[in-house]
């Protein structure tokens, strides 16, 4: 049923797309846009649509986050840090490297750990093939060597891979230990058992990362029959095989807490080594090899820094920006034809009506309310735009779109934590805009599941549109993925931290108006999936009247207001101004119109201008 709808929006009222409620809009004002999607509602373009939850196979629910509660990861600290470590010119992609995934958010099972498309390592941290070392100085030559060793242990312990699956394994990356970690280690060794301490050199936490892939490739009775796979019993597994292949001159390598660590009497003896189990060679090949080293880092120092530039501007048509995502479709998600109108309807086209800054009020952000395209450049290069709604209450992120070529830096990550850290900004002059709200949360979905890394999150119930923290929401979806959100406390015993959230600026969220953490090594979920990417073509056009369900309430519909040919009437004035109509046309009118105050609330139906032209 294809009708139109508007309030200070006009919208085309709920058609059958299947029988998910969908509007067209014609004009929509930010507060009631806000109330839309704290009702489950979500829009691409002008289209808006809500998921009919306990039909679909896929429940999808509405995600926030508090700015101001965030707490940042280990993993989001550290696409934080890359991003500073490529500006200041510490960090270049490989050569050669594609930097483009065919999945952007998490890499197939069946993509080698080692594959050049992997996000590029720290300066001081090298990858290594176990079949090929490149030419590179004596102390990155004995890291190579020592990669090899771990890996050549790994295919003794694995037997090539892992049984019942046919995932490759990770290859093993030895870093070298920074003088404040050796510090802390040293100091803390010494205080357990007092005396001289050994030297820690060297390390590697390929444990982890074997770990969390078996953890991904096999379910959990499959894992149950490998035995014990935890990190560290697969270090010392490492270490037994390691062992049985001949000891490494001057050093000894032992399992602590998951890593392999190489431990050294002295400093020296790691500078002279060249190769596992070598003699040692002359001071002054030493002394070279640390003067090499030294015109690296001041050259790696030399380098230019690189200039990340910030800018908002309200959704319009721009060429570049359009360059840019028609690149970043085909090559990220493989489309072959990408339309200039197209992505007019998906990412420029908006119904919400802009609302300009007042200077001294407080109720609206510098920026105004709107839709938005968040630029970011790098040295004056497009790199990637964030499609955005501000709200009264929110930023809303719609969608990202960046430069393939700079897969390697997370940008889908790092453009979150800037949207989090704008709300946190804006929320000192705009003290009801305090939400970040990151779309749909698929439970079923593990490439959207990323989206509660984001902590501490919360998810609406989507019968009484309350808000229920994940931890708490979790349990229940994973024992349905559809669920009423808000009966955790039927769950309380066993889970007694659980607690919910209603919203805090509004006197009851009943008001119609109203993963496991992700483990260090897991790999990089970029933020760059549309909830939901529509186009006309999706939605029928005059679909006949689903007679499966009388949704008839005439108490609930008196004062929605409809649009007839400009004119606006309340449904309990239409007779007297229309005249009498056939009661046939009539029970079908208010089917139509109970099925549209049911999916959009009374509030606003009462509110919203529904068109019948």
């Amino acid at each position: 049923m294809t009708r139109r709808l508007t309030t200070s929006a006009i919208t085309k009222g709920p058609t059958q797309q299947g029988k998910e409620p969908c509007l067209w809009a014609t004009s929509l004002n930010a507060h009631d846009y806000q109330a839309l999607l704290d009702r489950g509602w979500r829009r691409s373009g002008s289209f808006l649509y809500k998921p009919e939850m306990e039909r679909t196979c896929c429940p999808s629910y509405t995600i926030r986050l508090k700015a101001s509660d965030f707490t940042c990861s280990k993993e989001q600290d550290r696409v934080l840090r890359r991003m500073q470590r490529f500006l200041d010119g510490e960090l270049e992609p490989q050569v050669g490297s594609p930097q483009c995934k065919t999945n952007p958010t998490k890499r197939s099972l069946n993509e080698p750990m080692n594959s050049p498309t992997l996000k590029v390592s720290r300066v001081s941290t090298y990858e290594f093939r176990t079949d090929k070392c490149p030419s590179l100085d004596q102390k990155d030559e004995f890291i190579c060597c020592l990669s090899s060793k771990i890996n050549e242990a790994i295919d003794m312990c694995f037997q090539g891979g892992i049984a019942g699956s046919d995932v490759q394994l990770p290859k093993a990356v030895v870093k070298t230990v920074k003088p404040q970690v050796k510090k802390k280690v040293g100091e803390a060794a010494q205080e357990k058992k007092g005396g001289t301490i050994q030297d820690l050199v060297y390390t590697c936490n390929i444990s982890f990362q074997l770990a969390a892939t078996i953890r991904r490739a096999l379910p959990e009775e499959k894992r149950a029959v490998q035995g014990d796979l935890s990190p560290n019993c697969i270090a010392e597994k490492l270490v037994s095989a390691m062992t049985q292949n001949g000891e490494i001159a001057g050093f000894s390598l032992k399992a602590c807490n998951g890593h392999l660590n190489f431990y050294s009497a002295t400093i020296q003896a790691v500078q002279n080594h060249n190769g596992i189990g070598a003699s040692t060679q002359a001071s002054d090949n030493s002394s070279s090899s640390k003067q090499g080293a030294v015109n690296k880092n001041d050259a790696r120092h030399n380098q230019k820094a690189k200039r990340l530039e910030f800018s908002m501007a309200r959704s319009h048509f721009d060429p570049e920006e359009f360059a840019l995502y028609k690149r970043y479709q085909t090559k990220v998600h493989k489309e072959k034809t990408v339309t200039e109108s197209s992505y007019k309807r998906f990412l420029v086209d908006t119904p919400i009506v802009s609302i300009p800054p007042v200077s001294g009020d407080n109720t609206v952000p510098p920026c105004g309310f709107g839709s938005f395209h968040q630029q970011y450049r790098i040295d004056g290069k497009l790199v990637a735009v964030g499609v955005v709604d501000i709200l009264p209450k929110c930023l809303s992120s719609k969608y990202l779109f960046w430069d393939p070529d700079l897969a390697f830096l997370s940008l889908g990550k790092y453009t979150a934590l800037r949207e989090i850290d704008w709300v946190k900004t804006a929320q000192e002059s705009c003290p009801s805009l305090q939400y970040y709200y990151l779309g749909y949360y698929i439970h079923s979905c593990n490439k959207m599941r990323y989206k509660a890394a984001y902590r501490p999150s919360e998810l609406l119930c989507p019968v009484r549109y309350e808000w229920v923290h994940y931890d708490a929401a979790k349990p229940l979806l994973d024992k349905s993925l559809y669920s009423v959100l808000s009966d955790f406390s039927t769950a309380q015993d066993e889970m007694p931290q659980a607690h919910a959230s209603v919203p805090r600026d509004e006197p009851s969220a009943k008001n119609d108006h109203s993963e496991i953490p992700i483990d260090e090594d897991d790999e990089d979920s970029d933020y760059d999936e549309s909830d939901m990417m529509v186009d006309e073509e999706m939605v029928h056009s005059e679909s006949s009247a689903d007679t499966t369900e009388d949704c008839s309430n005439i108490d609930g519909i008196e004062n929605v207001t409809m649009d007839l040919s400009g004119s606006r009437v309340k449904y309990k004035e239409l007779q007297s101004v229309v005249g009498p109509i056939e009661r046939r046309h009539l029970s079908e009118l208010e089917r139509q119109l109970s099925r549209y105050a049911k999916v959009v609330g009374k509030e606003l139906s009462d509110r919203l201008v529904y068109s019948l032209s």
